[in-house]
């Protein structure tokens, strides 16, 4: 046991770091993506004041599209793109273009069907009291829907975890890269056992988190 953690606790150290660099860094431009198609999306979808057929449709079928593609066809797929915007394909930098392209659109899937879940009866009121567009998505919609937005953003984020590991295939690092080398191609089965018990460790830390902030905000 001692030679095993000799051994591996610096490169579990760096796995680990590298994966909540990717996710920390392509969370960070994926919500603030997603916040803002979930915005158009509701601003210009049939009944809104800024109602716009052909805007709500483009970015419907935008956002579609993107979610139909399994992360791992994406990945490979834009690798060329994400060489020419990062300079490199592989690596934490590497892995980051596609990780926002994939998280982007789903984010904004579920920002959206949280916004949509506010009262119209309150933005209704604060429209018959003359308060401006701008001013109910941010100081009412945002706001009221903040307990559903942080359980979506926790989903988001256990979903972009699961996306890192896969890509490691492509070495970007962080634990699934570290399963994959060692783990399956070198039959280090001890590490492969490991990966997956830090994986579930992190993840129930996160879902906890997600529920007690969402939890506090529902009582505020």
């Amino acid at each position: 046991m001692q030679s095993f953690i000799d051994q591996w606790l610096p490169i579990f150290y760096e796995a680990i770091k590298d994966t909540f660099l990717m996710v920390a860094i392509s969370l960070a431009f994926s919500v603030l993506i997603g916040i803002i198609l979930a915005i158009i999306l509701i601003l210009t979808r049939p009944g809104q004041p800024l109602q716009n057929k052909f805007v709500y449709q483009f970015f419907n079928l935008l956002i579609n599209v993107i979610r139909s593609i399994p992360f791992i066809i994406l990945l490979f797929f834009m690798l060329p793109f994400t060489k020419f915007i990062v300079g490199t394909s592989i690596g934490v930098e590497g892995a980051i273009v596609p990780l926002v392209v994939n998280a982007a659109p789903y984010i904004a899937r579920l920002i959206e069907s949280s916004l949509l879940e506010v009262n119209q009866g309150v933005i209704e009121a604060y429209r018959a009291m003359g308060i401006k567009t701008h001013q109910i998505i941010w100081n009412v919609m945002l706001r009221e829907a903040r307990p559903a937005i942080v359980l979506a953003l926790t989903i988001a984020t256990i979903s972009l975890i699961g996306a890192t590991a896969m890509a490691g295939l492509v070495g970007a690092g962080g634990l699934g890269d570290l399963a994959y080398r060692f783990g399956h191609l070198r039959y280090e089965t001890d590490v492969m056992y490991v990966t997956v018990i830090l994986l579930i460790i992190i993840v129930q830390g996160i879902q906890s988190i997600g529920n007690r902030l969402a939890a506090r905000m529902k009582k505020d």
